[in-house]
């Protein structure tokens, strides 16, 4: 697998997390924020859009959403 594929999945796999909780960057980036993570709404969106988040990042996204277990596409 290239890639850009595994960015694809990523940026999917993200998205729809995001779309589970029913929230948008706005409020990602305020739960994110409680955490202690700053992020600006052009960073989110660039960095998800990509898929070229780090691991750290995803964890931390996955934390805010407080999301325990991710389910990964075959």
């Amino acid at each position: 697998m290239k890639d850009d594929d595994w960015n694809k999945r990523a940026t999917r796999l993200i998205k729809v997390e995001l779309a589970r909780a029913d929230i948008g960057y706005e409020e990602l980036i305020k739960r994110l924020e409680v955490i202690g993570v700053t992020e600006s709404y052009t960073g989110i969106a660039a960095k998800i859009n990509r898929g070229t988040f780090s691991f750290a990042f995803f964890m931390q996204c996955m934390k805010a959403l407080n999301q325990k277990n991710i389910r990964l596409e075959g």
